[in-house]
């Protein structure tokens, strides 16, 4: 298990098979159902980890955006490139997912800058116009290195701790990593709890109606499941009840879903 909580495989590694090159796809395509009468189910918990932080922070934009199932990349773009939200252009969008993304690991401009390719300058006033717009969202990075700060920890959704021995280190460099690690430790942990929960809850209804489906692999925010045809509607509906509905957050928790006949075509 990797120190965020997220569980982790080795030897090999499934769970870091990249997907967006052609070697890893063509991997992927050798991971097949058990036999022709069973297909691979996906089901992918939607931006999680931008709902908790809709969650923690309490932002209210964030807050309404998920709240009314908004494309929230598109209202980030709207919102720091002062642009009505049906002109938002795709680049636009692509820059504003980068940035929220990026905040929640405590994105530097110049790592914005690199991820992007688009001058320092221009991430820096990107990061200062985000927290302008989601003031909530800053206050409460900044309570989570505080914390880390006379603690010397930070804590998940569910009160799981993570020490953070650095945050006082006289380490420029350790020190930094550390207020980044205050920052995201809390939102990255807590969907690593809400995902491994959920994986025991459907594992106990499965069992429990003596279905022949099984749940195969975990990759980050997704589920994997090797599922017989004929339970194959009765098994989304489990798996998404019990995804969305294993927490109570401020926000409503979404669920992905795709079939196939590989890992490939998911």
């Amino acid at each position: 298990m990797a120190v965020t909580g997220r569980l982790s495989s080795t030897e090999p590694n499934l769970q870091n098979i990249p997907i967006r090159y052609e070697e890893g796809r063509r991997i992927r395509k050798i991971f097949v159902p058990r036999d022709s009468d069973h297909l691979l189910l996906s089901a992918d918990y939607s931006q999680i980890e931008l709902r908790v932080l809709a969650h923690f922070s309490e932002d209210p934009v964030m807050l309404e955006g998920y709240e009314k199932d908004s494309d929230i990349h598109k209202v980030t773009a709207s919102m720091v490139f002062d642009t009505p939200l049906e002109e938002v252009t795709s680049d636009q969008r692509r820059e504003a997912k980068a940035v929220n993304f990026g905040i929640i690991y405590g994105m530097s401009d110049f790592g914005l800058a690199e991820n992007i390719d688009i001058p320092i300058e221009a991430a820096k006033d990107y990061i200062e116009k985000y927290f302008a717009k989601y003031p909530k969202i800053k206050a409460y990075l900044d309570s989570q290195v505080n914390f880390a700060q006379d603690q010397g920890y930070v804590k998940t959704l569910l009160g799981r701790i993570r020490e953070i021995p650095d945050i006082k280190s006289s380490n420029f460099h350790l020190r930094n990593f550390a207020r980044r690690t205050a920052m995201n430790t809390p939102i990255q942990g807590s969907a690593a709890d809400i995902i491994k929960m959920a994986m025991i809850e459907v594992y106990k209804e499965i069992n429990k109606r003596g279905l022949k489906s099984k749940m195969i692999l975990q990759v980050h925010d997704e589920l994997i499941f090797d599922v017989k045809k004929d339970e194959l509607e009765e098994m989304k509906k489990l798996v998404e009840d019990k995804m969305t509905g294993i927490v109570k957050l401020k926000v409503p928790l979404r669920v992905g879903m795709s079939v196939g006949e590989s890992w490939y075509e998911l």
